[in-house]
C-alpha cells in the first residue's frame, strides 16, 4: 500500500496488503499510536486499498475513489472527531444513521478520530453498533490510549498498534532494543540494565521509542526466526511482547517510566 509512514511500520503495511488482497477486511479495527503518528493518513490509505476497484491490495492512487479519499469527499467515507474535550453520544448516533443508508460503493466507511475519547455513553452506543454491523461496513477507531476504550468494544475490534521513530532515531532504537534482549538471555549483570535503563528512560519519547522498538524485534523475531537471539522459543517471544505492553500501560496509568522499565527487564530476564 502507498503508505506514508511504511517504514516504520512495513510488517503491519504487508499484513494489510493480505487482508484486502484475500477479502477478509474486518467489521471495526482500533488502530493505536502516539500523537505524533499520522493514523488518519494511515487509514485512509487502508481504506482506499479496501474500497479501490482494482482490488489489488493496495491503493491504486489512481481511480476515482482514491482521488475522492485523498480530497476528502469520497460519498461512502464518514469522519468523526472530537467534539470539544470528548465525541459525545450524539456524534455515535449520527455513525449509527450514516450506517444503515446504502453505500454508493461497495461499502460504506467511518472513521472515528481520538476515539479514546469518547464518552461512557457514547461507548456503550457504539458497542451495539459492533454488536451487529450493518451491512457490509467498516469501522476505525483511532487512538492513542487503548486502555479508554471499554474492554467490551476492544473485544469486538482488530487491534493494530502503530510505531513511531521518528526520522533519525529508528535505527538506532531498534539497535539498543536488539542490544537489550541480547543481555536480557545473557543474563546480564544488573548495573549494565541500569545503564541501560537510564539511557532509555532519559524523557518519554524515548521511553515509547524504545518500547515500539522492542516489540518490533520480538515480532520479527517471531516472524523471521533470525538473527543473533533467535534461539528464544516462541513462547519467550510471546511474553516479551506482552511486558512491553504491559510496561506501556504502566507508565501511561502514571507509574515512573524508569520503574516500568526495570520492572520489564526483570520480568523477561527471570
Amino acid at each position: 500500500m502507498r503508505f506514508e509512514i511504511d517504514e516504520d511500520n512495513r510488517i503491519l503495511v504487508q499484513r494489510l496488503e493480505r487482508v484486502v488482497r484475500d477479502d477478509r477486511v474486518s467489521h471495526a479495527y482500533i488502530l493505536e499510536g502516539d500523537h505524533r503518528i499520522g493514523k488518519r493518513a494511515f487509514t485512509e490509505s487502508f481504506v482506499k486499498g479496501i474500497l479501490c476497484p482494482k482490488h489489488l491490495g493496495e491503493n491504486c492512487g489512481e481511480c476515482s475513489i482514491c482521488d475522492k479519499v485523498d480530497h476528502g469527499n469520497c460519498e461512502d467515507l464518514f469522519y468523526v472527531a472530537a467534539d470539544g474535550n470528548s465525541i459525545k453520544d450524539a456524534s455515535i448516533l449520527e455513525v449509527q444513521d450514516r450506517l444503515k443508508t446504502m453505500p454508493f460503493g461497495s461499502r460504506n466507511v467511518v472513521i472515528v478520530e481520538d476515539a479514546d475519547t469518547m464518552t461512557q455513553r457514547a461507548q456503550n452506543r457504539l458497542l451495539k453498533t459492533l454488536e451487529e454491523p450493518p451491512g457490509n461496513s467498516v469501522i476505525f477507531l483511532l487512538s492513542e490510549n487503548i486502555e479508554n476504550l471499554v474492554q467490551t468494544i476492544q473485544s469486538r475490534c482488530v487491534k493494530y498498534r502503530l510505531n513511531y521513530f521518528g526520522s533519525s532515531g529508528t535505527d538506532s532504537m531498534l539497535e539498543e532494543a536488539s542490544e537489550v534482549v541480547r543481555l536480557l538471555q545473557e543474563r546480564a549483570p544488573f548495573y549494565v540494565l541500569k545503564e541501560r535503563c537510564d539511557k532509555i528512560t532519559r524523557n518519554r519519547e524515548d521511553t515509547e521509542a524504545f518500547l515500539d522498538s522492542l516489540q518490533v524485534v520480538y515480532r520479527n523475531l517471531l516472524l523471521q526466526r533470525d538473527g543473533d537471539i533467535s534461539f528464544l522459543k516462541d513462547d519467550e517471544i510471546a511474553a516479551g511482547i506482552h511486558e512491553t505492553e504491559t510496561a506501556r500501560k504502566q507508565i501511561r496509568q502514571g507509574v515512573s517510566p524508569s520503574y516500568a522499565i526495570k520492572n520489564l527487564m526483570l520480568k523477561i530476564g527471570g
